[in-house]
Order: C-alpha cells, then sequence, then structure tokens
C-alpha cells in the first residue's frame, strides 16, 4: 500500500529522527520512488547518506522494513545509531539466544519494529515471517557482494533472487558504494529488478585529499604522517598479517595509540579491537582489508595505504571510510611495482584471472598517473569530470604537459575502426603496425590506421593511453574482455577538435629522483579550543551510555557547534545533526559547556566577524548561498543567519534575493500578533510551517533594521 500523504511528513521526519534541514542530492526523489512502491539502485559514495534512503521511509510506512546487509558488525553499528536517533530497530543473527530471537519475531508481528537488519544467512530462520503482511519495504545493503564482477563477492548474496518473487508488490532498494556498468547490470538482473530506476550519485568525495607516494622508506613517512595527526581516527592498510603488526608496533614505540587487525587474530580480539576503533580507545587500526566494512565511523581522518589494493573499487571503497561527516580528510597510496608482482601472484590459477590482472593494471596506471587522480577516479565509475579538483598531490605539483591532441586522435580513432572490440595491446600493435598473428589474422592491417604511430615507440603509447583513460576519453570495459571503448568526451576530440595535453614519459633517471620527494603536511590541531572541549564532553557521555562518541554527534556537528555557539535549545535545534531527541536528551550538557567555555575563555570579536566577512567576499562574487556553503563547509541556515546579521550590521547584501517583501509584510504581522517572541519556533508554528526558518530569520532582520 502507497503511503498517503507521505509529502508532508518528509521535512519534519528528517529533522525530528536525524537532525538535517534538507535532503542531501537525490536522497529525496529516492525516497519518494520507495515511498510509491518501486524498485531501485542506489549508487551512493561512502558518506554520501545511502542510510537515510530506507531508513526515511521505513518510518512512514506501517510495517517493518527488512534490512540485509553483510556483517554483524555493521548491523549492530546502524541499529545503535538508530536506538539513538529514537527509532525502534534491532537486528537478527545467530549469535542471539532463541529467547533473543523469539522477543525480535514478536517485535515484528506486533509492527513495534521499524527496521530490522538480517544477514543473507539467517534470512531461513525468518521464514515464518518472511511475508508482504509484516515487511512494507526490502533493503539490500552492500548490493555489490551479489555480483561477481564486483570487488566483493559473496555467494551467500546470490540466493537473494527469490525475494522479488515472494514480494511482488513490495519495493526493494539495493544499495552500494562501488558499482561500475557490469556491476550495476548484474545486481538488478540478480535480484529479478530489471525495470529498476537507477540513482547514480556522484562519486565525488571532495573532502577527501589523494596522495599517491613512491614507497620509499614507508614506516618513517608514516610516522611522521600520523604524528602531525595526533588524536586523529584512521585506518592504515597492509597486504600481509606481519605487516600489520609490525607497523603497529612502531606507532605504538612512537606514543600513538594503535592495534593491528587480521584473520589470524581470535574473533573476540577482532571484536575487541574493533570496539575500541569506534569507541575512540584505539586511534589507528592497522589492518587487513578484512577490516572496514563493518565500520560506520564517522570522524575517521585519514586512510593510508601501505600496499596498493588489487583494483580501484576496492581502493575507493577503503578510502571511502575516511570523513564520512564532511571534513576534511587524507587518502595516502604508497605505490611500489612489488606490490603488483605480489598481487599478480595471488591470481595466478583463478577461473578471472584476466578479468582481475586488467582490474589490477587500472589501479597501477591510477598510481603512476601524471593527471588529477579525482578525475580518474570519477572517470572509472562513469562520471566524467571536465575541471581538475586541485584536491590531490598531482593537481598540487602539476607536472608539464604539451599538446597531444593529435595522438590522442590517432588513439580514438583506431579505437574507433576496432569498433570496441579490442583490448589495449592490439590497439597499440595496429598503431604501430605490427605484423603478429592477432593482427593478419583478423585483417587488421587493412584498417586506416594501421601503422599511423609507427614513429611512437610501444612504451610510450601505452604511456599517453593510460594518461586518455584517465582523463576519461576511453575506458576499459572489463565485461567485454577488457576491449577499449570510446566516451561522449571522445567525439569532442575526434569531432569538435578539442584539444588534449598529454605529459612525456619520465626517463628511469627522473623516476628516482620523484621517488625521494616526500610531500608536505598538515599541522597539528589546535589544543584547548571549543572543539576540543565539546570532544571531551562527547567522549563522556558517550563512556556513560556505552555508545561510540559519534552516535552522540559526529565531528561535523561539534564543528559548526564551535562556530555558532548556540546558547538556547532554539539555537541548538538549528545545528546540522541536532535532532528534536538529540536535543532533548544532550542539548543542556552542550550549551553548559558552551557558557563555560566563553567565561573562561572568551572569542575574541574579530574572528567572529571574520566568518561573516568570509561570506559577504562570497556574496559580491554572486556566488549561490549553496555554493558558498559548500565552499565553507558550512550548513545553507548558517550562511543564511550570516546574511541576516550582515544586513543588520549595515552591510550591503542583497537580503531580498532571499526573502520577498510580502513575506516580510506577514513576519511583521505575526511579530505584533505574537508580542514580539524571542525564538523563531513561534513563527514557524504561527505559519503552520509553511514558512521556512531561514525566511522568518531573514525577516526579522530587515523588520529589526527599519
Amino acid at each position: 500500500m502507497i503511503v498517503e500523504n507521505y509529502q508532508t511528513e518528509l521535512y519534519p521526519t528528517l529533522k525530528k529522527y536525524f537532525g538535517y534541514d534538507t535532503f542531501r542530492p537525490q536522497q529525496e526523489e529516492i525516497i519518494e520512488s520507495v515511498l510509491n512502491h518501486k524498485d531501485v539502485l542506489v549508487i551512493m559514495p561512502t558518506g554520501g547518506g545511502k542510510s537515510i534512503c530506507f531508513q526515511l521511509p521505513a518510518l512512514l510506512f506501517e510495517g517493518t522494513t527488512l534490512v540485509i546487509s553483510p556483517l554483524i558488525a555493521l548491523m549492530k553499528d546502524q541499529v545503535d545509531g538508530l536506538k539513538a536517533n529514537g527509532i525502534a530497530a534491532a537486528y537478527f543473527n545467530s549469535s542471539q539466544s532463541s529467547e533473543e530471537q523469539q522477543e525480535i519475531i514478536k517485535q515484528v508481528y506486533e509492527k513495534k519494529l521499524k527496521l530490522l537488519y538480517v544477514a543473507p544467512e539467517s534470512l531461513s530462520a525468518l521464514s515464518d515471517i518472511l511475508k508482504p503482511t509484516y515487511f512494507s519495504c526490502l533493503a539490500i545493503d552492500e548490493a555489490h557482494c551479489i555480483s561477481s564482477w564486483g570487488h566483493d563477492f559473496r555467494p551467500s548474496y546470490q540466493q537473494l533472487g527469490f525475494l522479488k518473487k515472494s514480494f511482488p508488490d513490495t519495493p526493494i532498494i539495493a544499495l552500494t558504494a562501488t558499482a561500475d556498468k557490469a556491476t550495476r547490470k548484474d545486481i538488478v538482473d540478480q535480484l529479478n529488478i530489471p525495470h529498476a530506476k537507477q540513482f547514480i550519485s556522484s562519486f565525488d568525495r571532495e573532502n577527501i585529499e589523494l596522495e599517491v607516494r613512491p614507497a620509499t622508506n614507508r614506516v618513517t613517512q608514516i610516522l611522521s604522517f600520523v604524528q602531525k595527526r595526533a588524536g586523529e581516527s584512521g585506518i592504515i592498510y597492509c597486504l600481509s598479517r606481519k605487516g600489520t603488526e609490525s607497523i603497529a608496533e612502531k606507532l605504538k614505540n612512537k606514543g600513538i595509540e594503535a592495534t593491528a587487525y587480521h584473520a589470524g587474530l581470535s574473533f573476540d580480539q577482532r571484536s575487541k579491537v574493533q570496539e575500541d576503533f569506534i569507541f575512540d580507545r584505539t586511534k589507528v587500526v592497522c589492518a587487513t582489508v578484512a577490516f572496514g566494512m563493518g565500520i560506520d565511523k564517522s570522524n575517521v581522518r585519514f586512510v593510508i595505504h601501505y600496499n596498493m589494493p588489487k583494483n580501484l573499487e576496492g581502493y575507493y571503497q577503503e578510502i571511502g571510510r575516511a570523513g564520512r561527516d564532511g571534513l576534511p580528510s587524507n587518502a595516502l597510496l604508497f605505490h611500489t611495482y612489488a606490490d603488483v608482482i605480489q598481487l599478480r601472484r595471488f591470481t595466478e590459477g583463478a577461473s578471472n584471472e584476466e578479468f582481475q590482472n586488467a582490474k589490477l593494471e587500472r589501479m597501477t596506471q591510477f598510481s603512476e598517473a601524471t593527471d588529477c587522480r579525482r578525475k580518474i577516479l570519477l572517470g572509472y565509475f562513469g562520471e566524467l569530470l571536465e575541471e581538475n579538483c586541485g584536491n590531490c598531490d598531482v593537481c598540487k605539483n602539476p607536472p608539464e604537459f604539451f599538446e597531444g591532441t593529435v595522438i590522442a586522435q590517432k588513439l580514438l580513432s583506431c579505437i574507433a575502426r576496432l569498433k570496441g572490440t579490442a583490448a589495449a595491446g592490439t590497439v597499440i600493435d595496429v598503431l604501430r603496425g605490427a605484423q603478429n598473428q592477432v593482427i593478419l589474422e583478423k585483417g587488421y592491417q587493412n584498417l586506416k590506421t594501421y601503422g599511423i604511430g609507427n614513429a611512437i615507440s610501444w612504451r610510450d603509447w601505452q604511456h599517453y593511453l593510460t594518461q586518455l583513460i584517465n582523463q576519461g576519453y576511453c575506458e576499459i570495459a572489463f565485461h567485454l574482455h577488457n576491449s577499449l571503448q570510446l566516451t561522449p568526451f571522445s567525439k569532442k576530440v575526434l569531432f569538435e577538435n578539442q584539444k588534449v595535453f598529454l605529459t612525456k614519459p619520465k626517463t628511469l633517471k627522473e623516476q628516482k629522483a620523484q621517488q625521494k620527494k616526500v610531500a608536505k603536511e598538515a599541522g597539528k590541531p589546535v589544543a584547548n579550543s571549543l572543539f576540543e572541549q565539546l570532544r571531551k564532553l562527547r567522549y563522556k557521555i558517550s563512556r556513560e551510555e556505552d555508545i561510540p562518541a559519534y552516535l552522540v554527534f559526529n565531528d561535523a556537528t561539534l564543528k559548526e557547534i564551535e562556530r555558532e555557539r548556540p546558547l538556547s535549545e532554539q539555537e541548538f535545534l538549528k545545528i546540522s545533526g541536532v535532532g528534536q531527541r538529540k536535543l532533548e536528551v544532550y542539548g543542556d550538557e552542550f550549551i553548559a559547556e558552551i557558557r563555560e567555555f566563553l567565561k573562561s575563555k572568551p572569542a575574541p570579536k574579530q574572528k567572529k566577524g571574520n566568518t561573516y566577512l568570509k561570506t559577504l567576499s562570497l556574496l559580491q562574487e554572486e556566488k549561490s548561498v549553496e555554493s558558498i556553503a559548500k565552499e565553507r563547509g558550512l550548513s545553507s541556515t548558517t550562511i543564511y543567519s550570516h546574511i541576516a546579521k550582515l544586513y543588520e550590521d549595515g552591510k550591503k547584501v542583497p537580503i531580498h534575493t532571499y526573502v520577498s517583501p510580502g513575506e516580510v509584510d506577514q513576519v511583521k504581522q505575526a511579530k505584533t500578533k505574537l508580542n514580539s517572541p524571542d525564538g523563531l519556533k513561534e513563527y514557524f508554528e504561527f505559519f503552520d510551517e509553511k514558512l521556512s526558518y531561514h525566511s522568518i530569520r531573514l525577516a526579522l532582520a530587515v523588520i529589526n533594521k527599519n
């Protein structure tokens, strides 16, 4: 049954339970599709807000939403977070007693649970209630696990195809952070939802700085990197158990709270490491790739790859565990060809050895790239970025480029002549006029592009091809025997005379010189700041309630509290991430902490003024509120508050662009009728919640100024 009149409930539910005033891109459309009983596939980066896409509809559906999740740790983490927000949720797995399981089943019968998390292996234990009568929505989290084309295939996920047959009229929402074209098609086919609407959000995690360094003195570099981020949480990935233990020991010897995590530890030992990390008792975990999928920790500030991952999907998912709260974070990858050799050994004899090696080659190309790394990463997932990101090591230390348009045209034209059926090696052979068996058997020597690149060496062609792939002018179709394909950008080069810029291959001498460079790193955090005081309070509360600190408030919320310094419940509720329940439970303590801090260390007036002046400067550049908020890492609500304050202080701001004269008159009349209330909530309720908080705030600024 479709939920009636859900539109009026979306925003109040979002604020009440999750603490946000607005949806992130695509969230609202996804949620509306689910509430209208449409099947959907959601591809959204880690930290992009996937969970709300099924958690919010669950609150509006009458029955329970069943969530299929691969890991017990991931279920527990999400359930703890939901309970912290006042939402009835539970997980069901084999670690529970029969009494606990029966109690959960009873809650589903009685429709007291809004969300129930379960692993695929435990579905059979729910057979008695696995019916549309009890479950209003089905969510398949980490859906890439169903596909053998994906990077984390799990056979247990392949049984999930029966769900659509058992629940023909129930919406299924499949979600993952990493899925290329082949994986996306496999997901919808295996789940029997071929007509599901696909929502592919931007894969861009702008807050993560990408960096690749040569693997020279890795341990020394890691020690320096971590020491300059004292008190911050991070993950260091290694290929071997021995590597995790060795690095953890070296970090501990330098006074850093670090520990190792790998499959050689007992279940209890692994659980303790994970729990200590989640609860901020351990700052750095040195782990094999087995660690992380179950971690919903929002304040991981850095991810280091001591060894190179085996593919870009795994790399993207692993670095995505940093900066889930949207604050600046780092992803550091060490590159050495020794890792490539070791990873190739792992694939020897595998049924899909060719496929895995092609993905590894793409990962190697990323590591050796001389182009914007974010552009490469996004292009791999089919998102073409025209401008360089400015937040990776290549952009910050750009190499010298030359115009290589003719080289690009020759290569792209050759791919076109081969009709997208040939892999990279064959394309280069055609360009160079090779006379091997493949060329002669298939008649490629008759193509117009045969031999047009014989003046360029095979190694150099490989270098240029890698750059064209990295810049999005062509792509590898891994599911079509690794053949090279053109992209929409190709036409601009072939038919619209768009210029292409390439770098020349480095000589061995130049490569060795580059290995000696070490990038500059960030400084230590400011001690004794309000943020540090708030973080200590958050940690105290988390210990008392036995929940992870970030479930109280994440770092982004603490940062906004530090900037805005709310001293009333109304002001505190405006903070992004503060919902009604968290206001009621934590508001008094945090407001008291702010008051205490202001007594002992009053903030300099100029510092507060600077934040307004920065907003003013960006307004004068005619930037939108949304773009200013994104650039400054603030909420739109905060920027509107700045506009109101600037106007009241006599600054020239286009306030009537954001609030109409009619709205000002309405608020003026309401002010008289309400006898000039102190807070905005009375106005909001007076207008039956139809006039936004920021419109009311801006209107009052106009009234007060006049």
